[in-house]
């Protein structure tokens, strides 16, 4: 699904890895799930970007530790006080 979703949005063959919250069995924001990334590059936190759209994502992930940038396509309002993103942007094209 996530695969077809890249590949749908023009992106597929963009990303060294495309992870989902299936292998660790429970869903976001458990750091489990943030785990998974560590994981499967084998690097410290401090060397991962976590990029969502989901505010509640940005909070979780920030919550783990990661570094994180807030998607905020629609200018919306930051409800979690204290798990800030490093950035925000308005979409993906300001990554680069």
């Amino acid at each position: 699904m996530l695969r077809d979703a890249l590949n749908s949005a023009g992106l597929g063959g963009k990303f060294d890895a495309v992870l989902s919250v299936e292998a660790a069995g429970i869903f976001k924001t458990s750091p489990a799930t943030y785990q998974l990334a560590l994981d499967a590059f084998a690097v410290p936190v401090r060397d991962l970007v976590f990029v969502s759209s989901n505010r509640w994502d940005i909070a979780g992930a920030a919550a783990f530790g990661f570094r994180s940038v807030w998607v905020n396509r629609t200018g919306m309002r930051d409800e979690y006080p204290g798990l800030e993103p490093v950035a925000v942007v308005r979409d993906l094209a300001e990554l680069t």
